[in-house]
């Protein structure tokens, strides 16, 4: 019986994938993702979090500032853009 392989791994090799939350949506189908990393300094053995921001391609009109999305490395789709949404893990709850 054939293993089935995620969504991310069909044909296209392994992609890397990350985790963070969306910190701006103001682009039309573009988004940007902040991703948190915990390092621990070499010196002073001291845990630091590290974070890096992603420009991802995204067609849906929906996602909010604050969401918590899952993106895929791709092709370059521009000259900041390599990533795009894989999925909405967490929706950011409005705001009253």
């Amino acid at each position: 019986m054939p293993q089935v392989k995620p969504e991310h791994d069909i044909g296209r090799g392994m992609r890397k994938v990350r985790q963070g939350v969306v910190v701006s949506n103001k682009m039309q189908k573009s988004i940007v993702v902040r991703v948190d990393r915990t390092v621990k300094h070499p010196i002073y053995q001291k845990v630091i979090r590290r974070s890096e921001k992603y420009m991802a391609h995204s067609e849906d009109p929906s996602i909010k500032e604050g969401d918590t999305v899952r993106i895929m490395e791709c092709r370059p789709l521009s000259r900041g853009k390599r990533w795009r949404l894989l999925e909405i893990v967490q929706r950011v709850e409005a705001q009253a």
